[in-house]
């Protein structure tokens, strides 16, 4: 389990960077995003040390996209995307999000250098959302950047059909490296697309494949978390009285809140502890859904 010596911890987040185009209302609207980069971001926010490895172009794009990680003291790390900055084109149907993607993003890859590796390896803890698994030169790449796996990797597949080549492919890789994984989150959508079953049947299908902890998600109704010591708890998203107004960014602000409370240590190990951390995740999954885009809020 993670060093509980009270040395401040170090996240290295690896996964996607690219401009969220929202249409809503008639109206369009841009921002920074992707899961990783929400993750670290939202680390950030609540007050850790992270640096993002991922790709960017190039072009207008790459440049909002360093200056806003940097406006969020955020360190980057990237990969030249040959075909620029990746893009997603999200539109609206009851507040959850609907996905286009443009061809940076259905061929992104990040090279893992000299400086990836080092980050990963430096890190307290690796935090990996929004990864193409379904590319196994990429996951063999990340296995292979990889030390002490078990001890310190956090693993999303925050999976999207407009990504996924081969859901085969994706799942197989997800499994070989959630195998040596300390903690796995998954949301309902994430199981309903990979495993064809409810979370909690996906949850223990990672569990029975040597995930040590998973953080399952379901939107409005909350999330739980399962253990392979056998806890289970689970948490209602908290009720605030102002109106929802985007839940894009609320799984990854739940994942940067457990990620948070897990780092601050001690470890979780009681049905209790993993209750005060849940219950503070929902709390600002709560507050992130009652602003626009997709960064963590802390009210």
């Amino acid at each position: 389990m993670p060093d509980d010596s009270g040395n401040r911890p170090t996240y290295a987040v690896v996964g996607d960077a690219l401009i969220d185009e929202i249409h809503r209302e008639g109206a369009s609207l841009e921002f920074v995003g992707g899961s990783a980069l929400n993750v670290a971001i939202g680390l950030s926010q609540l007050g850790d040390q992270s640096t993002l490895v991922a790709m960017i172009g190039a072009d207008d794009d790459g440049t909002a996209i360093q200056a806003f990680l940097g406006s969020h003291d955020v360190r980057l790390i990237p990969t030249l995307g040959p075909r620029g900055s990746s893009r997603a084109v999200s539109s609206r149907v009851g507040g959850e999000p609907h996905y286009e993607f443009n061809e940076a993003a259905r061929s992104r890859r990040i090279e893992f250098g000299s400086a990836s590796a080092a980050a990963l390896s430096e890190a307290t803890f690796v935090i990996v959302s929004g990864f193409p698994f379904d590319d196994s030169d990429q996951s063999d790449a990340l296995m292979a950047a990889l030390t002490n796996s078990r001890q310190k990797l956090i693993i999303d597949p925050n999976p999207r059909s407009g990504l996924i080549h081969s859901t085969a492919r994706f799942v197989t890789s997800l499994e070989r490296i959630a195998a040596h994984s300390l903690l796995v989150k998954i949301g309902d959508d994430d199981a309903a697309l990979l495993y064809q079953s409810s979370v909690e049947k996906a949850a223990s299908r990672l569990i029975s494949i040597g995930a040590s902890v998973v953080l399952a998600t379901s939107g409005k109704d909350g999330a739980a978390i399962y253990t392979a010591e056998g806890i289970t708890v689970t948490e209602e998203i908290a009720n605030l009285p102002s109106p929802v107004i985007d839940t894009m960014g609320a799984g990854d602000a739940t994942l940067a809140s457990i990620a948070h409370s897990i780092g601050a240590g001690p470890f979780p190990t009681t049905d209790a502890d993993w209750r005060a951390a849940l219950h503070d995740a929902m709390k600002i999954a709560a507050f992130t859904c009652r602003h626009d885009g997709a960064i963590l809020q802390l009210s």
